[in-house]
C-alpha cells in the first residue's frame, strides 16, 4: 500500500518546524525537561551519523546540520563530528530562536485554523466525515469537536496524534536537544524565521492543498510510525538520496503547492541569509530539518546558485 498520502501529512508537520512540532506534539512539561537538561547527550547512531556540511571564505566557517523536530528517546545520533562543530562555534542559528516563545500564535490559529461558519461536516462527504470521527476517536476526540477546525489544523492535529502514538516526541528532536545545549554556552541564538511564520506557511494554503492533505492522511493514518521510521533511519545513517526521496521527492510529486511552500520558498530565504552571514565573519552552527538539506532544491543547491559551495563533512 503506498504510503505518499501520509507521509505528505506527516512531512508537512515536521517540515513546517521545530515551532509547530513543540507547540503542538510535545506536553509543556516534557518541553520544559528539555530546556532544564541542556547537557543532553544521545547515542552515537550506527555508520557515520546524520549528515554534516561546511560553508567557508576567508574569515568565516558556516556547518550546516540537519535535524529531525521529533525522535524517540531512544534514537541514537550523536557523533563527535557533530559535536566538534558545534562546540567550535561562535553563534548558533536555527529555524527559529526560541522555540518556546509562543507570543502571537493563539490569535493566528484563532484567526486562521477555526472557521465554524466553513466546518469540516461541510467540506467532506459523510463518507470521508465518519473516517475522520473513526481515526478521530482513537486518538480519545471525535469529529464533531474538529468540525470548526480549518482542513490544514486538523491535518495537523491528526498527524501530530499519529506521531505520538508511534512513540515520537518533539522534546527529543534534534533541534530540542541542540537548542538547550547553545543556551547553556550562553552565545547567541538565532533565528531563520518566527513561530508566527511557520504556521503562516500552512494556514495560507489553498483549500484544496489543505483538503487533499487531509483526506490523503484520512487514508493512511495508521502508516505514520513507519514512514518516520523509514525517514529517522535514513537520516541517522546519513543518507542523504534516501531521504530525498521520502520526504522531498514524493511530497513534490503528491503536491507541488506544498512542496514549495515548505521547502523551495523557504530554502531560497534562507540561503539569502546565510550568503548574508558569509559575508560577515566568525564560526557558527547552523541546524534546520534534515528535509533542507536534500534534494535539488536543497540550501545547499540554493547556495550553489549564488557561487557558494557547501562540503560535506567526513571526519
Amino acid at each position: 500500500m503506498p504510503v505518499a498520502g501520509l507521509s505528505a501529512c506527516v512531512r508537512s508537520t515536521l517540515a513546517v518546524g521545530a515551532a509547530l512540532s513543540a507547540l503542538l506534539l510535545a506536553p509543556p512539561a516534557m518541553a520544559q525537561a528539555a530546556v532544564a537538561s541542556p547537557v543532553a547527550t544521545v547515542a552515537a547512531p550506527t555508520g557515520s551519523g546524520p549528515g554534516l556540511w561546511v560553508v567557508r571564505d576567508e574569515d568565516s566557517t558556516l556547518y550546516l546540520f540537519g535535524t529531525i523536530h521529533a525522535l524517540k528517546p531512544e534514537t541514537p545520533w550523536g557523533t563527535a563530528r557533530v559535536d566538534k562543530a558545534f562546540a567550535s562555534a561562535d553563534e548558533y542559528w536555527f529555524e527559529i530562536a526560541d522555540l518556546n516563545d509562543q507570543s502571537g500564535v493563539a490569535p493566528l490559529i484563532q484567526a486562521k485554523g477555526i472557521s465554524p461558519d466553513r466546518p469540516l461536516s461541510g467540506l467532506l462527504t459523510a463518507e470521508e466525515f465518519a473516517d475522520l470521527d473513526a481515526v478521530a476517536r482513537t486518538v480519545g476526540a471525535t469529529a464533531a469537536q474538529l468540525d470548526p477546525l480549518r482542513p490544514w489544523l486538523a491535518s495537523l492535529q491528526l498527524a501530530l496524534a499519529s506521531i505520538q502514538k508511534a512513540g515520537y516526541v518533539a522534546a527529543n528532536g534534534g533541534d530540542q536537544v541542540l537548542h538547550a545545549r547553545a543556551a547553556a554556552t550562553g552565545k547567541p541564538i538565532r533565528g531563520f524565521e518566527t513561530m508566527p511564520q511557520q504556521i503562516g506557511f500552512i494556514a495560507d494554503m489553498s483549500e484544496d492543498a489543505q483538503l487533499a492533505m487531509l483526506r490523503s492522511g484520512l487514508k493512511e493514518f495508521d502508516q505514520a510510525g513507519a514512514v518516520l521510521d523509514r525517514m529517522v533511519s535514513a537520516w541517522s545513517a546519513g543518507d542523504v538520496e534516501v531521504l530525498d526521496a521520502l520526504i522531498g521527492q514524493e511530497m513534490k510529486a503528491e503536491s507541488p503547492e506544498l512542496y514549495a511552500t515548505f521547502f523551495t520558498r523557504r530554502n531560497e530565504d534562507w540561503a539569502d541569509q546565510i550568503q548574508v552571514l558569509l559575508a560577515g565573519s566568525g564560526t557558527a552552527f547552523i541546524s534546520v530539518g534534515a528535509g533542507h538539506l536534500a534534494g535539488q532544491d536543497s540550501v545547499q543547491q540554493k547556495l550553489a546558485e549564488r557561487g557558494i559551495r557547501a562540503v560535506r563533512v567526513v571526519d
